[in-house]
């Protein structure tokens, strides 16, 4: 007689719907707040252990992760008002709570659909699992009672790290630095920088082009960049309105021989390659310099990539124009790297600082006679910006700085420094409509090699 037949397990009950984002998203927050992960990094590999998501929950997953990194001081304030104490190793529970009170809060999430997600989280991590009770009760107070206590507080104190804010304070003044904070606490629209024809490009895509030649969407209208048109055929590249700038204080043309120092991800060197200019793309990392060669690709435009650490390279010629977007705090990209608020530390910028002035004196002894520099950071600390410029004009005699003149490149008036360099606030384009309004805090300063070798256009 044949064995008797095992009888087949039960399969394990599927995860309810949206569960797989909320998870990767609790796993993105975790590595960040509790590890110390970027951003970017964290969040690819969420997905990487969650499994592949549709783009709909990729996008929610994100815009979670977002909203909790923008929001966190005021979602742990009303948190705290009904959790005295985080229990002792509860594992992710805190990130769990954070995740969903932000749908609750904020994103405005069906309670039901929020709360028993959370307490699926819970149960599914072995250190938060006997906390799962206290996560649906600690929730429903969040959803019935929470909404007030949010109101009543003040987002700048709640989200901006005091020592950050202390720091604006001492550059900019009080109301100014009030003024960035705000507004790097919220989300940036969705900026494009076109190989040609931005005004067409901007009516076809139904954005608004900018007086700098960006073309501007909002994020809600936009949808996936890689759906919109244009997108395939290479015809632009998403780089945030102040990012573009600084290539265009260097006045690219048609074969001129231009470095790109620190160069990955590649939208600099795009604006530079799209104007005619033989570029070199210089970095030490292989993973961002990769995601270069893609964009490059995806463009159809050429540079001649090279992987090597700036300080050691030695080129066999020098250029006309240099451009170094030096490491720095990125503290004026906040509104779309929300990760520096948490990531940041006081005393993180003097150990930059002496980076980068090494750097910039390894570009100038790359510019050739007549030719021009520009130095750029995403930073909005003095001392990444002015003071290092300052300090490089003193050393260097044979530098001379060249004036920015309001309405050049599109540039503002209220964007160039008492010295003639370039100094955008994230609160700078506003608008009608918040979506639209904002641009990254950028410093950049365009220097000459004085000289005759060289005489640029």
């Amino acid at each position: 007689m044949p064995p008797p037949r095992r009888p087949k397990r039960p399969a394990p009950p599927s995860k309810p719907s949206g569960y797989a984002a909320r998870a990767a998203a609790v796993a993105c927050l975790v590595s960040i707040l509790e590890r110390g992960r970027p951003l970017d990094d964290a969040f690819d590999a969420a997905i990487g252990k969650v499994g592949p998501l549709e783009s709909r929950d990729r996008a929610f997953a994100r815009l979670l992760v977002m909203t909790v990194l923008r929001r966190r001081g005021e979602l742990e304030s009303v948190v705290s008002s009904f959790l005295t104490k985080t229990p002792p190793d509860s594992g992710s529970l805190v990130p769990i709570l954070l995740s969903a009170s932000a749908q609750l809060l904020i994103l405005e999430t069906p309670p039901h659909a929020a709360i028993s997600l959370a307490v699926d989280l819970s149960r599914a991590d072995p250190k938060a699992r006997r906390f799962d009770r206290l996560t649906n009760a600690v929730l429903r107070r969040v959803s019935t009672e929470g909404k007030e206590l949010l109101t009543g507080l003040d987002p700048v104190a709640c989200n901006v790290p005091d020592w950050l804010l202390a720091r604006w304070r001492e550059a900019y003044g009080d109301e100014t630095a009030r003024e960035i904070a705000a507004a790097s606490l919220t989300e940036a629209p969705l900026d494009l920088s076109a190989k040609a024809e931005a005004g067409a490009w901007a009516e076809r895509l139904g954005g608004h082009l900018l007086a700098t030649g960006t073309i501007r969407l909002s994020r809600a209208d936009a949808g996936r960049v890689e759906a919109l048109p244009g997108y395939g055929d290479g015809a632009w590249w998403v780089q945030d309105a102040g990012a573009a700038l600084p290539v265009r204080l260097l006045e690219p043309a048609a074969g001129q021989e231009i470095a790109d120092l620190c160069a990955a991800p590649g939208g600099k060197t795009a604006e530079l390659a799209a104007a005619g200019a033989i570029v070199t793309a210089v970095d030490q990392s292989p993973a961002r310099l990769s995601r270069l060669k893609e964009n490059l690709a995806r463009l159809k435009l050429e540079a001649d990539v090279v992987e090597a650490d700036l300080r050691a390279w030695e080129p066999e010629r020098l250029f006309d124009g240099v451009l170094l977007d030096a490491p720095c705090s990125a503290t004026g990209t906040i509104r779309r790297h929300p990760d520096i608020l948490h990531l940041r530390r006081k005393d993180d910028t003097s150990q930059r600082v002496a980076l980068q002035e090494g750097l910039l004196d390894k570009a100038a002894q790359l510019v050739r006679p007549g030719g021009r520099l520009v130095y750029c950071v995403c930073s909005l600390e003095p001392e990444e910006g002015e003071r290092q410029i300052a300090k490089f004009l003193s050393a260097n005699p044979d530098f001379v700085r060249l004036p920015i003149a309001p309405g050049e490149a599109g540039i503002d008036a209220a964007w160039i420094t008492p010295e003639g360099d370039l100094r955008t606030l994230p609160f700078h384009l506003p608008h009608a409509e918040p979506e639209l309004s904002g641009m990254d805090g950028f410093y950049a300063a365009r220097l000459a090699r004085q000289g005759a070798d060289y005489a640029h256009s």
